[in-house]
């Protein structure tokens, strides 16, 4: 028996409640959906609208007394939300704020987000989320989500249960490969929740149809394990079979539960997330960020930085430095990139011919067939047969290959170094520098370093934000090839098409359609990406997009498709806005 709550959001997307914003109004004016008691809508994140209920609603909840008497708005809510915010001095500390703020009243959270994006969205995530991470068991306040434990295997469904909501989609981690930071148990958990958070502020999920999830399997990190204070199992992770056939519990107790619900595989470690994909990516909607969401919002870099350096996509030779889930991600979208520009000349080339253009460097060098030792599976494609001598370091491969662009995935920090960068402005007129690691200090240079060695002549990008750099009295504003312009339309569009599964197409799309909404004049200054101030607008035609997509692959499943996706997508869209209480005399 489904709660009246769950019962209301069942179909979003209904013509009569005319998306989810109308739908959590009707939970606060019809009575048998919404019954508080008394103040308890007062420590319901959800619902709590503090300074801001009316009058007539805090006599009619008994909240009279209990609030100061100034019935605010949540304009005025949020400049003091925001001045508090501004006046801790540490990222840390205003992680913490915000992750208290969201505790106590959702909508002025996610207002608060959704009009500061540009500055709030380090603090929720990358950078500041990694230093959440390692300190979860330190920062802990409150539960947020669903923590899955080996311990629970065999009932994992049933656990599934206790979860009060009907979720559109699932940000599921293990823990074991956090940002650049390695194994952090069950200290990962701060990555789905941070990502839900700019699924709901980028994209417009509606808050309570999020779920983040940590799997813990334990932890390899002796420093937490040691800790008194650790929260999560303290063991030995596991992996092989045991790991496995806990993870498929899991996934299908979820699609059993919530069939049409989407799942993202968020930072597992490279030994299990490659075969986690593979496995399920047609037995359930699902993707996988590190591998995809990555793979997608550099091609759409690559794509515009190959505009502004004159030359082809098809043209160009890679090197990547790092050779995991993500710097192959990448290569195989890029791979795909380049064969669609080849088959625009008539030329029918393969992907395997393209990948012949790109040079994976990992920690022991040039990555090819002939150096000896277990080569891992994701990276045979990519292992060269080619090279008459070893190559152990990134400056040997790019003084030998003279590659036109430099893609660092590498989770090393300061990597990308001056002789490198210089080689690179010496090959080429305008080289692509892609410094993509995160958090910051995992960057392979700064964006200062890229432009100051190569003369200024780079198109630079990295993962996490760096200032804008002056350079002979020309001010460059440093790309950031964040994931957050793919994922948040990518998952809403596969989640309003009610598509069975997310194709390569309908990630390429994504790709595409972010190229796109960079200009022409953008362009002429440098510019690859759009401004990540209009992220909505982004979002919702990126998800337009892919939902046409997975029509023309059948692979949506609605009965009756939209004449017009970008309203579709739109009436799915949450506004953090307080809902009108309507007859406040009804509820008890």
């Amino acid at each position: 028996m489904k709660s009246p709550l769950e019962q209301s959001m069942l179909s979003p997307l209904s013509p009569s409640t005319g998306g989810l914003t109308r739908s959590r109004s009707q939970v606060f004016s019809d009575p048998e959906l919404f019954t508080p008691s008394k103040t308890n809508i007062l420590h319901d994140s959800t619902y709590n609208k503090g300074t801001a209920f009316s009058r007539d609603e805090r006599d009619k909840l008994g909240l009279s007394g209990l609030l100061p008497y100034k019935v605010e708005t949540l304009e005025d809510q949020l400049r003091r939300a925001l001045r508090q915010f501004r006046a801790f001095t540490t990222p840390i500390e205003k992680y913490i704020y915000l992750s208290s703020l969201q505790e106590r009243n959702e909508t002025l959270f996610y207002r608060l987000l959704v009009e500061n994006l540009v500055e709030t969205m380090p603090i929720v995530y990358t950078p500041t989320v990694g230093e959440a991470c390692t300190k979860l068991h330190e920062v802990w306040r409150s539960s947020r989500g669903m923590y899955i434990s080996l311990e629970d295997k065999g009932r994992i469904r049933r656990l599934l249960d206790n979860w009060s909501h009907v979720p559109d989609i699932i940000v599921v981690t293990d823990g074991s490969r956090i940002l650049g930071l390695g194994d952090l148990g069950c200290g990962g958990m701060g990555i789905p929740i941070g990502k839900l958070s700019l699924y709901v502020a980028g994209a417009g999920f509606h808050p309570v149809k999020t779920l983040p999830v940590q799997l813990d399997v334990g932890t390899n990190n002796q420093k937490l394990r040691n800790d008194d204070l650790y929260l999560g199992l303290n063991r030995d992770r596991v992996r092989g079979e045991e790991f496995y056939s806990f993870a498929d519990e899991f996934l299908m107790a979820v699609k059993d539960k919530w069939p049409k619900c989407l799942v993202q595989f968020e930072d597992f470690s490279n030994d299990v997330c490659f075969e986690l994909l593979e496995k399920y990516r047609n037995k359930l909607l699902c993707f996988n960020d590190d591998i995809q969401g990555t793979g997608a919002v550099i091609v759409s870099g690559f794509l515009n930085a190959a505009k502004v350096t004159g030359i082809r996509p098809k043209d160009h030779k890679i090197v990547f430095f790092g050779a995991g889930s993500a710097s192959v991600g990448v290569a195989d979208q890029i791979a795909m990139v380049m064969k669609l520009d080849s088959d625009k000349d008539g030329k029918q080339v393969t992907v395997d011919e393209m990948r012949r253009r790109m040079y994976l460097v990992d920690s022991k060098g040039l990555v090819t067939k002939s150096r000896g030792g277990r080569l891992e599976v994701h990276k045979v494609a990519y292992a060269r047969d080619d090279v008459e001598e070893e190559l152990t370091s990134l400056l040997e491969v790019v003084k030998k290959y003279k590659p036109t662009a430099l893609i660092g995935l590498s989770g090393q920090g300061q990597t990308f170094t001056e002789e490198i960068l210089s080689l690179m402005a010496e090959n080429n007129e305008k080289p692509i520098v892609f410094a993509l690691s995160n958090p910051t200090n995992n960057s392979e240079c700064s964006a200062e370093q890229a432009v100051k060695f190569t003369k200024g002549k780079c198109v630079f990008a990295s993962g996490s934000p760096f200032p804008d750099v002056t350079y002979e009295d020309k001010v460059i504003k440093p790309g950031q090839g964040n994931n957050m312009y793919i994922f948040p339309g990518l998952g809403l569009g596969a989640v309003v098409s009610e598509s069975k599964n997310v194709s390569d197409l309908m990630v390429l799309t994504a790709s595409q359609v972010l190229a796109d909404c960079v200009t022409e004049q953008d362009l002429k200054k440098g510019d690859i990406y759009p401004s990540l101030a209009s992220i909505r607008s982004i979002s919702v035609k990126i998800a337009a997009a892919v939902a046409r997509q997975s029509v023309k692959e059948g692979l949506c499943r609605l009965t009756s498709i939209p004449d017009d996706w970008e309203q579709y997508v739109k009436n799915y869209v949450f506004e953090p806005a307080y809902a009108e209480l309507g007859d406040a005399s009804q509820l008890q």
